[in-house]
């Protein structure tokens, strides 16, 4: 049973007791990610989850690392769209220690100078590398051209331009506007004491209380980008308006996206490697966010084959739309849906994350049996209506990246 307590400060703090396991997994996570930024700030979260393992007034970023080590399990972050989290994962025994420098580098990083200009270098190599990854960038691009006056649309690390113009009190006045206890949720799933969460909570009552940052509504816009790379092969990703991570008809959604593109006997798959050899790779997608969500269709293939295969993804997810999946091939989607959420919940790491991004970006934790509940409510109509509402070809938008003419 996940349990709760509100600190004076706004942070939620949230643990559920798994007495069967040894280990537990501990995350702080902030409602905070690249859309809360401006064009001037884009990047500016993602900075800063790299800083704050850079040193704080009483580690250096070497103590840091080894002090990390020396618990014996998973520490790390990641920046999203929405959310920017910090966890780790160890053993009961050394809880506190981690939990201590957890807390320590979330509340007391000094962003030391030395350590800002070779950490700008690194993200800067971060943005390079993207550029050689085209299977990424060419899902930016399409959020670039579905979401293009928006923050939503902008990428998660940045640019060189908006990195350039960011220095050090630039982070730390950015960090203290959003980085507070209303803002921020943290959790603990598995084998720990009661002390444990005593010490947790005494050492995130310190983290000022203020106001939490809103965000710019985003819409989405039909558009199309086409990025011309000499490479081999051209990336396509095919994009069309969805539902919102409260909307409940994202579980009819997904159950319909896995039918068109969600394994290797899904149509798409059979239809256009199976049967045609034009791709190695075909599947669909869906993002889901706080007022908006996008479905998607990711294929790569041949410069002189990409008009055919693109085609080919549209008339197929078309033709799904018109006939509506087949009742065996919808019950058996279902199902595998359902096993993937409840085998995605034995690991502790699983569960803290589930329960703190619930409370994070839907204001509650959602059981495994509720969301289990919700797949079972969907029938085979409202399985093709929602398809036909999330993947409305008529609403495709096109990102292109790879040696074609525009």
């Amino acid at each position: 049973m996940v349990e709760r307590r509100d600190l004076p400060n706004g942070v939620i703090v949230l643990f559920e007791k798994i007495d069967s396991v040894r280990s537990a997994s501990v995350g702080i996570w902030i409602r905070n990610g690249s859309r809360y930024e401006s064009v001037v700030e884009n990047g500016v979260s993602h900075f800063i989850e790299h800083m704050l393992f850079k040193g704080t007034e009483k580690r250096n970023s070497s103590q840091i690392a080894e002090e990390m080590d020396a618990i014996g399990g998973q520490f790390n972050a990641f920046t999203t769209k929405e959310c920017t989290s910090f966890y780790f994962r160890a053993l009961d025994t050394m809880l506190e220690h981690g939990i201590d420098v957890l807390t320590d580098i979330l509340q007391n990083s000094i962003f030391p100078e030395n350590e800002f200009e070779t950490e700008r270098g690194v993200i800067n190599e971060e943005i390079d590398m993207y550029e050689d990854t085209p299977d990424d960038l060419v899902v930016d691009n399409l959020f670039s051209a579905v979401y293009p006056e928006s923050s939503l649309g902008r990428p998660i690390i940045g640019t060189h331009e908006s990195l350039s113009a960011m220095d050090t009190d630039f982070l730390r006045q950015y960090q203290h506007t959003h980085y507070t206890g209303s803002n921020m949720v943290a959790a603990i799933s598995g084998n720990f004491s009661q002390e444990i969460i005593d010490y947790f909570c005494e050492a995130l009552k310190h983290i000022h209380a203020a106001p939490a940052p809103e965000f710019v509504s985003a819409q989405y816009r039909q558009g199309e980008i086409v990025r011309v790379k000499p490479i081999e092969q051209v990336h396509i990703c095919l994009g069309f308006p969805a539902f919102a991570i409260s909307d409940s008809r994202r579980y009819a959604l997904a159950i319909f996206s896995n039918i068109l593109g969600g394994g290797m006997s899904s149509r798409l798959f059979r239809k256009i490697r199976e049967e045609n050899g034009l791709c190695y790779s075909v599947y669909s997608f869906n993002a889901s966010y706080l007022d908006t969500g996008v479905s998607g269709i990711y294929l790569a293939t041949n410069p002189s084959t990409y008009r055919k295969a693109m085609d080919m993804a549209l008339a197929e997810t078309q033709r799904l739309l018109v006939e509506g999946p087949r009742q065996e091939e919808y019950e058996r989607t279902r199902e595998q849906i359902k096993a993937n959420v409840l085998m995605g919940l034995e690991s502790t790491l699983s569960r803290m994350n589930s329960m703190a991004r619930g409370q994070l970006l839907q204001g509650r934790v959602l059981s495994a049996d509720e969301v289990v509940a919700a797949y079972d409510a969907v029938d085979l109509a409202a399985c093709i209506e929602a398809g036909r509402m999330g993947f409305d070809v008529q609403q495709v938008s096109r990102s292109l990246v790879g040696n074609i003419q525009k």
